[in-house]
């Protein structure tokens, strides 16, 4: 039987936006699968629903046709990003067998041997950048370190060049916006706007890297293209992804990460006795903090989940937050565990043919970044005066502000 949350609209409130666990732990109590108010839209919640949805893609697409939006009432509504010109089905958007062979394309240039080599470097920007924070006693640590480490591996990874960083930082953090579901028509507009800015500087960089060759990602995609593989469209829509996964994602795990640190000092004393427990401590914040609180997925033939009764052109909802803190998966699953049993396992890089490609790399930023912040610092703790503050976004899950002081 299907269960209806008819109070959808608070999953646009102020309070959810910034906190949205507890309403994740209603419906998820209600549900593993919840319809959204009068929507065909449905939430998926708990860990088990999340995980069938992901390995029936014959049966549940990748595709982004549709996505969530509130209405002028404050209720969810349907916008069909197909009808409007902007659905674009690459890569992590793309069904079999398209998305594996863009897949492919990605494994060269996202190596383990490519990604080590990045480290040094990496390494002494993020160095660089806790000394300028030291410097000034404290500052916000999302526009210091969060976003720029990220951006800068994305510039490398394609082939943009250093002058490239804050062009790079600000559209690699818009794609949250594009999908936040809380976008005004004005701020919509802009989001656009500057979209089609994005869309035209790396149609121009495939034309160079098309004339100079090279081994980026750019230099590949504009490859396949020239081969025919895949079309130019769709390269730059893989680009515009990999802005995203690889820059966004990773400012929101670093973001969070040195957000549950600040006020910790505890651990991130025992952090700085152990650093070898780092990457057990980042695996917890992936699970409690997912960077994508949830991925769609459409409906692609009438069909059941969890019992449910689905129709083609449902949309879901595959919550990876909810079901991250499912207690039928995870005991205590609020609580961060430096020995929790299977910790690698959450669904926080995704799960099945979809699982994050990047996710060596963004384990070794945020990695790379708490090694040289706790190195490099006696204590850091929030800023009383100037709390965090989330992006309102309904899709992403990443700190717009994170002032810290520092000793």
């Amino acid at each position: 039987m299907t269960t209806v949350f008819n109070n959808a609209g608070d999953l646009f409130s102020t309070e959810a936006l910034e906190n949205p666990y507890p309403l994740y732990t209603t419906m998820r109590s209600l549900s593993p699968v919840c319809q959204l108010g009068g929507t065909r839209a449905f939430l998926v919640g708990t860990h088990a629903a999340v995980s069938e949805v992901v390995m029936r893609h014959e049966a549940f697409s990748a595709n982004l046709e549709r996505m969530l939006v509130r209405g002028d009432d404050g209720m969810p509504q349907i916008f069909d990003l197909a009808g409007a010109g902007h659905a674009s089905n690459v890569l992590a958007t793309a069904d079999e067998p398209d998305h594996a062979v863009h897949r492919r394309m990605l494994v060269q240039p996202l190596k383990a041997a490519a990604i080590a080599a990045l480290e040094p470097r990496l390494r002494a920007l993020a160095a660089e950048r806790v000394d300028s924070l030291l410097a000034t006693g404290g500052g916000d640590c999302c526009a210091v370190l969060a976003e720029p480490l990220p951006a800068w591996v994305v510039s490398q990874l394609l082939g943009l060049g250093d002058d490239a960083l804050e062009v790079v930082r600000r559209w690699a953090m818009m794609g949250g916006d594009f999908l936040a579901g809380t976008l005004d028509a004005e701020r919509l507009a802009v989001v656009l706007t500057e979209t089609g800015r994005q869309h035209a500087y790396l149609e121009a960089q495939l034309d160079a890297v098309a004339e100079m060759g090279g081994d980026s990602l750019t230099a590949v995609l504009a490859g396949a293209v020239e081969s025919g593989l895949i079309t130019r469209r769709q390269a730059v829509g893989m680009l515009v992804i990999l802005f995203g996964a690889a820059g966004e994602s990773t400012a929101s795990l670093l973001g969070s990460a040195v957000r549950l640190l600040a006020g910790a000092p505890e651990l991130q004393q025992r952090l700085r006795a152990a650093p070898g427990l780092i990457p057990a401590f980042l695996e917890e914040v992936v699970r409690l903090e997912t960077p994508f609180k949830f991925h769609y997925r459409v409906v692609r033939r009438e069909t059941r989940l969890c019992g449910i009764p689905l129709y083609p052109d449902d949309l879901l909802l595959v919550s990876w937050a909810a079901a991250n803190r499912d207690p039928e998966q995870w005991p205590d699953p609020d609580q961060l565990r430096l020995d929790r049993p299977g910790a690698a396992r959450h669904l926080g890089f995704g799960y099945g043919i979809h699982f994050c490609i990047g996710a060596p790399l963004a384990r070794l930023e945020a990695r790379v970044a708490l090694e040289e912040l706790l190195a490099r610092t006696r204590n850091f703790a929030l800023d009383s005066a100037r709390p965090p503050v989330h992006v309102p976004s309904l899709f992403v899950r990443r700190l717009r502000h994170l002032h810290l002081t520092l000793s």
